[in-house]
């Protein structure tokens, strides 16, 4: 009998993988973001991530860009960047591109 259920093993892994996976929420915040982002570009009241990235990026030097993240209520975003293992974070105004934050 244990000869016959050997096959259905790897299909029965991936029938419990998909229910776990289907259980896991989407991270909606991530599209609502770039959404949020998209529209405040379009009305003109943030600055675009490249425009940020001009300035910031060669401040930055001997760290490696991981990337950014936008915050819609504070209108900012937040860079981030690594350097010896250690994360550092800058946080942008991006109505002006001015830096109002920065981790160390």
């Amino acid at each position: 009998m244990t000869r016959l259920l050997a096959p259905l093993a790897p299909l029965a892994a991936l029938a419990a993988a998909s229910a776990l996976l289907a259980s896991v929420p989407v991270r909606a915040d991530s599209q609502g973001e770039q959404g949020e982002v998209r529209r405040e570009r379009r009305a003109g009241t943030v600055l675009s991530i490249r425009e940020i990235e001009r300035e910031i990026l060669p401040r930055m030097s001997g760290m490696q860009y991981l990337g950014p993240e936008y915050d819609p209520p504070a209108m900012a975003y937040r860079l981030k960047f690594i350097r010896n293992s250690k994360l550092y974070f800058v946080d942008v105004d991006a109505r002006t591109g001015r830096i109002i934050g920065q981790s160390r």
